[in-house]
C-alpha cells in the first residue's frame, strides 16, 4: 500500500506528461533528499531567494531570478512588478489599479485561460488583432506587430507573450517594439522546457520577465517555478511575495542585490503575491533539479525512456487500423509516441481506447488533445521503469482487441 492508498486515493499511470491535474512530474530521489534535508532547518526567506537568484541567473542568462509557487503565480508576480516597480503605495493597493498604467497588451492568439494569473494582479488584458478575417469559424488569425503597437497607450504597463513553435509575431519583433516604447515584455514559457535552450533563449532575445514551470520538464517540485529577468522587476516581484509583517522597517536588511532598500518608502504589507508563498523545501528542490538538469543528464533520461517506449511500440505493431511512431526528438522534449487510429478499421476510436484504460486498475491516463482527430499521444516523462512500459503496451493492445 502506497501513501495515497493509505488515504483512500488510487494512484494512476500517467503517460499524459507533466499535467498539473495528475500531479505534475515525478521527481527524482536527489530532489526528494534535498527537500527532506531542507525541511529540518529554518532560514530567512529573502536570503534564500537571493541565493536562488544566483543559481537561476547562471542557468537562464538573466540578471536575477526567484522561485515562485508555480508558473501561474510567477505570471501574477511578473504583472505586479510591472504595475508597481518600487512604489510601495501601489503594492499595497493591488489589485486596485485606478489611476496607474495597468493594461497588458497580448496578441489575440496568445491569450488563454492561464492569463487569469495576469488579471489576478489587477491588470486588464488588451487583445491585439482581430479574431479572424475569414469565413471559417473558430479561426484565430495571426497578429501583426503593428497591431500590437496600435494597442499601446499611456495606460499600458507591459506586453505579454506566450511562445509556441511558429508564434507570430516573432518574439524579437515584440521585444524591439516594446522597448522602443519603454515597456517590459513578459513571456509565459511555463511548459517551454525542455528544450534546455529555452531556459535562456527568451532572455537572450531581450524579454524582461520569463516564467518557467519547475514541476514539468525540469522535474522539480510541482508547486515551483522560475521567474527570471530584469533585476529591478525581479526585486519588485520578490518584495510583493515576502512575509514582511512584524519586522520594523528600520531593522530590516533585505539582500541588496535584489531589493535596494533605499528605493523604498516603507515596506508592503502582505503583497499581492503573499497568497502564493513558496516553501523553503520547494526552493531547494527546484534549485537541485535545475543544477542537475544538464544536456548529459537529459540525454540519459531520453535514451532510457526511448528504450521503454520501444516496448510499447512492439505491442502496437500489426494492429489493424493503428499506426504508431516514436518521436525521439520531439522538438527537444522527452520521447513521445504518436498513435493514429482509424476507428472504422480498428473497430474502436481513440476516445474509447482512453476510456477503457481509465476504467482499469491501475488507471492509465493519456494526453488527449487530439483524440477527436483519432490521435493518441504517449508521453514518456513520467514512465518509471520498463515494467510500467510493458503494462501500458499490453493494456493498449488489449483495448484494441476488445
Amino acid at each position: 500500500m502506497n501513501i495515497y492508498e493509505r488515504y483512500g486515493v488510487k494512484s494512476v499511470i500517467n503517460v499524459a506528461g507533466a499535467m498539473t491535474r495528475y500531479g505534475g512530474t515525478i521527481v527524482g530521489q536527489k530532489v526528494l533528499d534535498a527537500m527532506e534535508e531542507a525541511a529540518h532547518y529554518s532560514v530567512p526567506m529573502d536570503s534564500l531567494q537571493a541565493a536562488a537568484s544566483t543559481v537561476i541567473a547562471k542557468r537562464t542568462h538573466a540578471e536575477a531570478g526567484i522561485v515562485t509557487c508555480g508558473a501561474s503565480h510567477a505570471l501574477t508576480l511578473a504583472t505586479a512588478a510591472c504595475l508597481c516597480q518600487w512604489d510601495v503605495a501601489r503594492m499595497n493597493r493591488l489589485p486596485h489599479t485606478e489611476g496607474i498604467p495597468h493594461e497588458v497588451v497580448m496578441p489575440m492568439r496568445h491569450i488563454s485561460g492561464y492569463d487569469h494569473a495576469i488579471l489576478a494582479a489587477g491588470a486588464r488584458i488588451v487583445p491585439a488583432g482581430v479574431f479572424n478575417d475569414t469565413p471559417e469559424p473558430f479561426t484565430v488569425r495571426p497578429t501583426d506587430a503593428s497591431e500590437v503597437a496600435s494597442c499601446i497607450s499611456e495606460h499600458t504597463a507591459a506586453i505579454a507573450y506566450a511562445p509556441v513553435p511558429g508564434s507570430h509575431p516573432p518574439l524579437q519583433q515584440i521585444v524591439d517594439m516594446a522597448h522602443a516604447h519603454g515597456l517590459p515584455v513578459i513571456v509565459d514559457a511555463a511548459a517551454g522546457v525542455p528544450p534546455l535552450a529555452n531556459l535562456h533563449q527568451f532572455i537572450d532575445m531581450g524579454a524582461d520577465l520569463v516564467a518557467i514551470s519547475g514541476g514539468k520538464g525540469i522535474r522539480g517540485p510541482q508547486s515551483s517555478a522560475i521567474l527570471c529577468g530584469r533585476r529591478d522587476l525581479i526585486g519588485s516581484a520578490l518584495l510583493q511575495m515576502l512575509d514582511l509583517a512584524g519586522e520594523r522597517f528600520d531593522d530590516w536588511n533585505p539582500p541588496s542585490e535584489l531589493i535596494p532598500k533605499e528605493k523604498l518608502r516603507g515596506k508592503p504589507l502582505h503583497g499581492i503575491g503573499r497568497s502564493g508563498k513558496v516553501t523553503k523545501e520547494a526552493i531547494i528542490g527546484l534549485l537541485v533539479a535545475l543544477e542537475s538538469f544538464s544536456e548529459e543528464e537529459f540525454a540519459v533520461l531520453c535514451d532510457t525512456r526511448a528504450e521503454w517506449m520501444q516496448v510499447i511500440l512492439k505491442r502496437l505493431t500489426g494492429l489493424r487500423g493503428v499506426r504508431a511512431k516514436l518521436d525521439n526528438d520531439a522538438d527537444g522534449y522527452y520521447p513521445m509516441i504518436e498513435v493514429s487510429i482509424d476507428a472504422a478499421a480498428a473497430g474502436v476510436s481513440a476516445l474509447e481506447v482512453t476510456r477503457r484504460l481509465r476504467q482499469q486498475e491501475p488507471s492509465i491516463y493519456f494526453e488527449e488533445s487530439a483524440l477527436e482527430q483519432g490521435i493518441l499521444y504517449i508521453d514518456s516523462l513520467n514512465l518509471q521503469d520498463q515494467e510500467t512500459a510493458e503494462l501500458v503496451g499490453r493494456r493498449l493492445r488489449d483495448a484494441f482487441a476488445e
